[in-house]
This record gives structure tokens, C-alpha cells and sequence, in this order.
């Protein structure tokens, strides 16, 4: 098959993917519900208890879902090529412990659900100015410079939540605990993370040329024309924002980032054009695979999605260690 056919092929084949898994969302639950009567919930409108959960409950918290484990996936693939580092993830530069300190501290402090969004999303952006910050220092500034800023600042961010867990009450430990490995049970909003979500790729895909020459090397993307110190700092706002507004509206959800790039670059190889849609479509796909898993196993009761993502991700990394020779360098 020719390549294009064949990219063209897998991108429709993940977009079913999304479909069905949006579809299981629906249906798995503490209440089963037929897919005839999913249908007829979404395109009739009927007034039953099963039109309640689907509309009311399932239906944002899936499509909200989606769009965080599509913006992880997003981000994870930019910052790959911006590193240059296959272990890159959207969680190395320190925006979700930055997340962490802002939301944690909201959740002290007894704040609702929208002031610790507000407090989380503030947090991740005070962290991400501190490391751009730093890593820049008199002007100029490399991938191994970044990457350790933001390791040093994950760290710093950590030191500061574990303190506030130390001295929380014990009846907010729980909700504490279910932020910071993942939740979407709150996650009643999609419409804003669904915007952010389109708006980053459309802003990423017109510069997937450029990209596809950074893959390469700074001084080739440079010697072929392209504005390499725009295109790093673009790109770094991008992937922040993209992981900021995920970690606010999901807490901090690991592996998705770091596992779904390496199996679309399996798939579909390293041109941007293709890898970062097709990422869109298999982060959200996995997202919402785990949270049905999360919210379905032990019922009614729930388990943070961030754990199954972790249970699924630690094998498939493991898995593609034996297999991706890049990975291991």
C-alpha cells in the first residue's frame, strides 16, 4: 500500500477507534445501557433516567476525556521533537508539579471546583514562566539546559505538595490524593478543554515542515531557512498551554504523553503532518478506554484514571524499550 494510502488508512482507522471507545464510554457504566438506546438518547432527546446519565453525566465527562488525553498526547509529541528526546513527556518540564502546588493549595484552602481549576491553571503557568525563565538565562538556551530546569523545578514543586499533604486534614486527603492521580469525575465541562484541544493542533499543523527539519537538527532546520529560536519558543508555549489546561481539568495523568507518540511513530512514522492528528486520536481514545475501565471495575465505586494509565502504559513502554531501538539510545 502506498505510503500516503497507508497514513490516510490508519488515520481513519484511529478516528473509529474514537468513536468506538466513545461509544463504550457511553454505554459501561454502574448502569448498562444498550448502544439502540445510547443512539436514541443523543438524537431524540428522550426523557428517561438512562437519557439522564447519558446526557448529564457520561457524555461530558467523556468528550472532557477525550480532549485532555488528546491535548497529553499533543504535547507529548511536540516536546519530543523540541528535546529531541524520545522520553520526553508533558509532565518533564515541571507544568503538571506546578498544577499540583496550585490545586492542592486550592483544595487546603477549601476553595470549589472552579477555584481550583483557576488555582491549577495559574499554577501550571507560574510554572511554566519559572522554567522558560531560568532555562533562557542571558538570552540563550539549549534542550539539555530546558530539560534540567524543569526537572529541578518538577522536583521544587513536589517537595511543595508532599509538605501540604503533611499538614492537610485528614477529610481532604482523599480528594488530594484523587487530583494528583487523576480524576475526571468532576470533568462536567468540556466545551472550553474541546476548544483548546482544536485550537492547539490548528495552530501546530501549519508548522509541521519546520518541525519535521527540527526533528532533524537545530543547525539543518536553520541552514534550510527555518526561524529555529520562534519555532522553539512556539512550540513550548504550545505544548505548556496544551498540558496546563489538561492537567487542570484531568489532574495529573501520566504515561499518555509518553507511550501514545511511540506507537503512532510506529505506525505512521515521524512526519508531523500525519503524528500529531493521528496522537490527537489515540491519546483521546486511550483516555477514555482507562476512565471507562476506572469508573466500571470496582462499581459504583471509582478508581483515579491516572492508575490505569500507569497499569497500561508501564508494560507498552516496556514493550517498545525491546522494540524502538531510538528509545534505548
Amino acid at each position: 500500500m502506498p505510503t500516503r494510502r497507508r497514513a490516510l488508512f490508519i488515520l481513519a482507522a484511529l478516528a473509529g477507534l474514537a468513536l468506538l471507545s466513545l461509544a463504550l464510554a457511553l454505554m459501561v457504566g454502574s448502569i448498562a445501557i444498550p448502544i439502540s438506546e445510547v443512539f436514541s438518547t443523543l438524537f431524540s432527546c428522550p426523557d428517561s433516567v438512562s437519557a439522564e446519565v447519558v446526557r448529564s453525566l457520561r457524555l461530558p465527562r467523556a468528550m472532557a476525556g477525550f480532549a485532555c488525553g488528546g491535548l497529553l498526547a499533543l504535547a507529548g509529541a511536540l516536546l519530543q521533537v523540541l528535546l529531541r528526546n524520545p522520553l520526553a513527556d508533558p509532565y518533564v518540564l515541571g507544568i503538571s508539579g506546578g498544577a499540583g502546588v496550585g490545586a492542592i493549595l486550592a483544595l487546603l484552602l477549601g476553595f470549589g471546583i472552579a477555584g481550583i481549576n483557576s488555582a491549577a491553571f495559574l499554577g501550571a503557568l507560574g510554572a511554566m514562566l519559572v522554567v522558560f525563565g531560568l532555562a533562557h538565562g542571558d538570552g540563550s538556551w539549549t534542550q539539555t539546559r530546558l530539560l534540567l530546569t524543569g526537572v529541578i523545578v518538577a522536583a521544587g514543586c513536589g517537595a511543595a505538595v508532599a509538605l501540604m499533604l503533611s499538614i492537610s486534614p485528614d477529610e481532604k486527603l482523599r480528594g488530594m490524593l484523587f487530583w494528583l492521580m487523576g480524576d475526571l469525575s468532576q470533568a462536567n465541562d468540556p466545551e472550553l478543554v474541546l476548544g483548546v484541544l482544536a485550537a492547539v493542533l490548528l495552530v501546530s499543523l501549519p508548522f509541521a515542515r519546520e518541525l519535521n527539519l527540527l526533528a532533524r537538527g537545530a543547525d539543518m532546520a536553520q541552514t534550510l531557512g527555518v526561524q529555529v529560536s520562534r519555532l522553539r519558543l512556539g512550540v513550548y508555549i504550545v505544548a505548556s498551554l496544551a498540558t496546563a489546561a489538561a492537567v487542570t481539568q484531568a489532574g495529573s495523568i501520566g504515561f499518555i504523553g509518553l507511550i501514545v507518540p511511540h506507537l503512532v511513530r510506529l505506525a505512521v512514522g515521524n512526519d508531523q503532518r500525519l503524528l500529531l492528528p493521528a496522537s490527537v486520536l489515540a491519546g483521546g481514545s486511550l483516555l477514555l478506554v482507562a476512565d471507562t475501565l476506572a469508573r466500571s471495575v470496582l462499581a459504583p465505586q471509582q478508581l483515579p484514571v491516572g492508575v490505569l494509565t500507569a497499569l497500561i502504559g508501564v508494560p507498552v513502554f516496556l514493550f517498545l524499550l525491546t522494540r524502538d531501538p531510538q528509545t534505548r539510545r
